[in-house]
């Protein structure tokens, strides 16, 4: 199991990955495409385990950092969707202005959601009084309940999360997991007592995705977006990027920080330690399905998915050689095999069917399954089991010491996943060519190519920003977390900075 050549049809990766993607994550049996709703996939036993698992992770932190479990209603009235498009306007609008957001009067100006919700309208044949739309995300539908359970400054800080399906009207084309209508989508909220604990929650935050991406072996980028490509209602928003081997970026996860701008939309005061009303300070922090995309994308290969053994559904498979007239029960001895695996932690299917091992491999193969044990008449008068890893390597296991065997190899394929993956990132990212100012329009000295991330150092204006995205293509993803560790020229004004800023095509 391992590197080679693909087989029966699979399109190369390599050469392919727009047609390789799609075909893969039916090929795998992830999800169906057939439902007749597009951007609406039926999610298949396989793939939903997979996504389960990786909630599994999520919820593990929710739990480890203090956050509880909510669940929400699907519908939301349209008088909180109007409540959310003042606020977005207003706050476009401070911006834009340069003024305070206070002083500004709420106005009838589009925001928000709006353009990508669903609409309810009507019950059974009656019209409803009110029309209701299918949640694009939950901030109005929670925050009208907030001041409901925050009174005080010992109500604080509230954090919930819940992990539901969210709608929302894609007009682009769809891609399984990476642009769906509806989306399997992980949300926290929290209120603070000021803007210092929303912003360690925001460090929290990101000390949580550091956890959840190592054990799905992807690296990532981090990076705090433009004012343009904030979050509607955010002062700032940090994205979470996987890259994929293509070297376009994809979104997997967010942060926002509020501030109290929504606590003073919906009236979410408490009561603080000198008895005076203050406004709380919030933040949200959202993945999606698109973690599950980024896994299939960063870490398969021409023969199919390789699935990290923190979420693959089978981590070990078991393939016991059937023979006729054998005087050893092969598929006994594999079936106790896998009751002490399971015994010990580990996910185990036994493929006990009656046809030939080509086939076998080529099915557990296609779906990633980090770890394929072939038991034979011989490996069991040798007392060993033949381990063949997804990643390439075979070699006998001692059965005596199963288990434990069982956990190496696994822990050796996450470290080879997880270094395969960075040194693509470190493959990707690459310093962008200088540019110069000649005849009163900026020129760049050299090129930029597809399937690369460009960084620079840069402190420069948005007029400075508009020429690089004109010039090169890219997008502006953002300011890096990490900064240069030492100041260094701006790429566009020469003015010494410690910003590392990125240049990205995006999903």
């Amino acid at each position: 199991m391992g590197h080679g050549k693909a087989k029966r049809g699979i399109p190369s990766k390599s050469e392919n990955f727009n047609e390789w993607y799609p075909f893969i994550v039916e090929a795998a049996e992830l999800v169906d495409k057939r439902y007749p709703i597009k951007g609406m996939d039926v999610w298949r036993p396989y793939g939903w385990k997979t996504m389960k698992l990786i909630d599994s992770l999520t919820h593990a932190e929710m739990e480890r950092t203090g956050h509880e479990e909510v669940n929400f209603p699907l519908l939301i009235p349209e008088v909180l969707l109007e409540k959310e498009n003042a606020l977005v306007a207003r706050l476009k609008r401070a911006r834009e202005e340069g003024v305070d957001p206070d002083d500004l009067r709420d106005e009838d100006e589009e925001g928000g959601f709006k353009k990508e919700v669903y609409w309810v309208k009507h019950a059974g044949e009656n019209e409803l009084d009110i029309p209701m739309f299918l949640r694009p995300t939950s901030e109005t539908a929670m925050y009208t309940m907030f001041p409901l359970w925050i009174r005080s400054h010992k109500d604080l800080p509230l954090k919930v999360y819940q992990m539901v399906n969210t709608f929302r009207y894609e007009t682009k084309q769809t891609r399984s997991f990476i642009r769906v209508r509806e989306i399997h989508f992980f949300e926290a909220h929290t209120a603070h007592a000021d803007e210092e604990d929303a912003s360690n929650q925001i460090k929290q935050d990101l000390e949580i995705v550091d956890k959840i991406m190592h054990d799905l072996c992807l690296p990532i980028i981090k990076a705090k977006r433009p004012l343009w490509d904030t979050f509607p209602g955010a002062w700032y928003t940090i994205g979470i990027d996987a890259v994929m081997p293509n070297g376009r970026t994809l979104q997997v996860a967010s942060c926002h920080h509020y501030q109290d701008q929504w606590a003073k939309a919906f009236d979410l005061k408490y009561e603080n330690k000198e008895a005076k009303q203050s406004y709380c300070h919030q933040t949200t922090y959202g993945m999606s399905e698109r973690l599950l995309g980024a896994v299939v994308g960063m870490h398969g290969d021409e023969n199919g998915l390789i699935m990290p053994p923190a979420v693959a559904p089978f981590q070990v498979v078991i393939c016991p050689m059937i023979r006729k007239n054998a005087e050893v029960d092969t598929v006994a001895v594999a079936h106790e095999l896998a009751g002490t695996l399971r015994s010990r932690g580990l996910r185990v299917k036994v493929d006990d069917r009656d046809i030939h091992p080509g086939q076998k491999y080529y099915d557990w193969e296609i779906k990633g399954v980090p770890l394929r044990l072939d038991i034979g008449p011989r490996d069991i008068a040798q007392g060993t089991a033949f381990a063949a890893r997804r990643t390439g390597g075979k070699e006998p296991l001692a059965m005596d010491s199963i288990v434990d065997e069982c956990y190496r190899v696994l822990g050796e394929i996450s470290d080879e996943l997880r270094s395969r993956a960075s040194q693509h990132m470190g493959d990707v990212v690459q310093p962008l060519p200088e540019f110069e100012h000649q005849d009163g329009e900026w020129v760049m000295n050299g090129e930029v190519k597809d399937g690369h991330i460009y960084e620079l150092a840069f402190d420069g204006t948005d007029a400075h920003a508009e020429a690089i995205e004109r010039t090169t293509g890219f997008a502006f993803l953002g300011d890096a977390t990490e900064p240069y560790e030492e100041p260094r020229p701006c790429h566009m004004t020469g003015e010494l900075t410690v910003r590392r800023v990125l240049l990205a095509k995006t999903y």
